[in-house]
Formats: structure tokens, sequence, C-alpha cells
């Protein structure tokens, strides 16, 4: 079976190609990725998933399953979304759709996630001050932060931007301490 990430990407270019057909703007396509979001999460759920194998469920049972989760004023692009990928039989996909058109989107408004995680809770003057420390590491794009809390990193902060990563974290230094300290 071919990767995930391959399956979802034309799912995502689709998505994203519809919303410029449509003339939508960075506002709708924020509404769009909440919503899609949602029906990863819906489509993860473990009580979907003994539903979704059984044999006298058709596709349009399950489409109007997925789409009543997502509640009246859900996006047609995200109602037909669900259509098409249901009837692809590609809902173990929802989840990596969700995750590349959240880039996508990010990427043509030249806006990035800064998933930052720390030891202990920031205040938002702290998390101000990381992202425009950033903003000079990654300059021309809009950082918006994702914070959360993992104590196992004992302090400092790990920062995750696209496929950069900056650790500075005490975890990682005492392990790169441990390994020079064992070569």
């Amino acid at each position: 079976m071919a990767e995930l990430s391959t399956i979802a990407r034309p799912y995502a270019q689709g998505l994203l190609l519809a919303l410029r057909d449509a003339n939508k703007g960075p506002k709708e396509a924020a509404e769009l990725a909440a919503c899609i979001d949602g029906i990863a999460q819906v489509v993860s759920a473990p009580e979907l998933a003994s539903v979704i194998g059984d044999p006298k469920l058709t596709t349009d049972m399950l489409n109007e399953l997925i789409v009543s989760a997502l509640g009246e004023n859900a996006p047609a692009e995200a109602i037909n979304l669900v259509k098409v990928v249901v009837e692809n039989g590609r809902l173990e996909v929802m989840p990596e759709i969700a995750r590349q058109f959240r880039e996508l989107k990010n990427l043509s408004e030249g806006v990035a996630d800064a998933h930052i995680e720390t030891a202990f809770e920031m205040s938002e003057a702290d998390i101000d001050g990381l992202i425009v420390a950033l903003g000079n590491r990654f300059p021309g794009v809009k950082l918006t932060p994702i914070v959360t809390v993992n104590p196992d990193l004992i302090g400092g902060v790990r920062v995750r931007v696209g496929d950069k990563t900056l650790d500075g974290s005490i975890q990682t230094r005492l392990a790169q301490m441990q390994e020079a300290l064992t070569a």
C-alpha cells in the first residue's frame, strides 16, 4: 500500500485549488482547515473505527454519518472531501490530509506553525519574545506558536518549524553529554 502522505497529497492540493477557484480568502481557508481537523478527529475516534468495518454500512450511510458530525455550517469543500474520500475508501488518510492541507495553506499565506515544546508553562510575553527571536531564524515567514508542555524536557525548549528542529532542551543536552562520555 502506498504511503499515507502520498495518498493524501492530491486531496490536500485539490482542497487548496477548490478554495482558489471559489475566490475564497484566508478566513475561509482557516475555517476549512479547522473543519478538516474536526473530520480527522471524528474519523480517528475509536467509536467510528468499529462502525467503518460494518458490512451493512453503505458508503452513503458512512458519508452521512461523518457529515452530520460536522454540523450545519460545514463548508461545501469539506462535505465534498468527505464524499470523495469515503467513495474511494481512503477514510484512514483524513488525518494526513488535514496536516498536509494546513501546511499548504500556511505556505500559500507565508505562515508557518512553530511547534514549541517547553518543560514549563510560558507566559504570553515569553512566547512573543521567542517568536520574535525565531523570526530572525525564519525570515519572511509569519510564525504561529503552538505551545505544548513536556516535563520530560527538564528545562529549555524544543521548536519545530516545518522540517527544521531547534532543540535547546536540557534533556537533549544531557543525552549529548552522556554520549560524549561513553564514546
